[in-house]
């Protein structure tokens, strides 16, 4: 399963965009994500967090964490989906 998540946060990177403000869940998935998205963090804009755990990880990779108030809206949100039906 990790593999999968892995693979998943990395083709969530064909959708980033230059300059664009990134959205971001919480979780195993979204660890994946941000990890890799640290690769563009100098190409975005920054990044909003849904929980203080992806925001500590966002900042430790040095990718700017913008308060959704200020950030309007966002062209990418990406979040885990761990089960569904």
């Amino acid at each position: 399963m990790s593999e999968a998540k892995r693979l998943a946060a990395l083709k969530a990177l064909d959708y980033v965009e230059d300059g664009m403000i990134v959205g971001v869940g919480t979780g195993s998935t979204v660890a994946y994500f941000i990890d890799a998205l640290a690769s563009w963090k100098d190409q975005i804009a920054g990044a909003v967090s849904s929980s203080e755990q992806s925001t500590a990880r966002l900042k430790s990779h040095g990718i700017d964490v913008i308060d959704l108030n200020a950030a309007g809206p966002l062209s990418l949100y990406v979040d885990g989906a761990d089960e569904c039906d």
